[in-house]
């Protein structure tokens, strides 16, 4: 497939409400949009490391930048065959995965595209419906939290995840769980605390939540190993797995007890397929993460929730959550009780609002000069 032209688009996205985690606050989402063309066709990727080095080493400007100097020209003119032979082309350039993602994602909504087939299709998904949760982070209150939560459990998602940091942990984790006894829950750190915060995990223990996500250091391997065994509660890697070999590295140590997969954070769909692979060979179940992407995005982490191993409900929201209008159309929306539907349309089945992209467009990159 000769990739004939590449266009980048750094874009900010106004959320709702502020998005509090262990690692601050994001107003708005910064996020690069890639548009590639082949013999007439079109594919759209979407990458957001968000606008700051906050949640991984990357952020949307720096991936611009990187992606328009160094990456984009080295695909721009190449007959490129498979997503292998587009990571092998990109792979002179060190880490950077959520930047060489954007190029990733778009091959495979072309490719898929040129095949006149759905991408869950193309990727191994046997079934366009996904399973999805709820997440809340930091609020105002814990009543207001609470209330959140009934919210989620009357609508019947399948599960809740509770940002989780210093100042927002034991006392708000125990008013959830004297409130939903029942429910399912994980906490999610953000790589928040250290393996010197072991007491506070081994009281976790007592709520009976499903896992306890990126509890350590983002780049941490083996003090999480050293956490799981100490403690009941499943440990799930999030920011570590920067890249197939991190989660065959983790895996092997014992570190987790469920990955989380996040297509941007892991280089793109190729990476991302490669580390369900192993957690399916290594008996780990795992699940689809997001970063507050647009409809674009999102329709690419539905394609990958499609395969078999993805046995956790996803970070995959309805488009109201987040934002007043979605850059992306169709926007998502849910199509039953806790599930949403990979599109049955070539490809995603979802590109950008023309009109949107150019207002929120923050700075924009042709291959062509244009």
């Amino acid at each position: 497939m000769l990739i004939d032209r590449i266009d980048l688009f750094h874009v900010a996205m106004p959320l709702i409400s502020p998005w509090r985690t262990a690692y601050g606050e994001d107003y708005v989402i910064e996020s690069v949009l890639v548009r590639m063309a082949s013999g007439g066709v079109v594919g759209w990727g979407e990458t957001s490391p968000l606008a700051t080095p906050t949640y991984s080493p990357e952020w949307a400007a720096g991936v611009f930048h990187v992606l328009k100097t160094w990456l984009a020209p080295r695909l721009v003119g190449q007959d490129i065959a498979s997503g292998a032979a587009l990571q092998e082309r990109l792979g002179a350039i060190k880490g950077n995965p959520f930047a060489k993602a954007g190029l990733d994602l778009a091959w495979w909504d072309l490719f898929a595209r040129q095949q006149g087939q759905p991408l869950f299709r193309v990727l191994g998904g046997k079934s366009p419906a996904v399973t999805v949760g709820a997440d809340f982070g930091v609020t105002d209150s814990v009543p207001a939290l609470l209330q959140q939560i009934a919210q989620a459990v009357n609508a019947g998602f399948a599960r809740v995840k509770l940002k989780f940091r210093p100042g927002w942990d034991l006392p708000m984790l125990r008013a959830v769980r004297q409130a939903f006894p029942d429910s399912v829950f994980h906490i999610d750190c953000n790589s928040g605390y250290r393996l010197r915060d072991l007491p506070l995990f081994q009281q976790v223990d007592e709520f009976r939540l499903a896992m306890i996500e990126q509890p350590l250091a983002h780049d941490d391997i083996l003090d999480h190993a050293k956490l799981q065994k100490a403690i009941r509660t499943p440990v799930c890697l999030d920011e570590t797995v920067a890249s197939v070999d991190r989660a065959r590295q983790a895996l092997e140590v014992g570190a987790c007890g469920y990955i989380n997969i996040k297509p941007g954070r892991v280089g793109g769909l190729t990476n991302a397929v490669a580390v369900h692979d192993l957690c399916v060979q290594h008996g780990i179940p795992c699940w689809v993460g997001g970063m507050l992407e647009s409809a674009v995005g999102v329709a690419h982490c539905i394609a990958l929730g499609t395969l078999p191993g993805f046995t956790y409900p996803a970070d995959v929201f309805p488009s109201e959550r987040f934002y007043r209008r979605d850059l992306g159309e169709p926007p998502i929306t849910l199509s039953g009780r806790s599930q949403v539907q990979a599109s049955a349309e070539p490809g995603l089945g979802t590109v950008p609002n023309l009109e949107l992209l150019s207002l929120q467009t923050l700075q924009h990159w042709s291959s062509s000069g244009a």
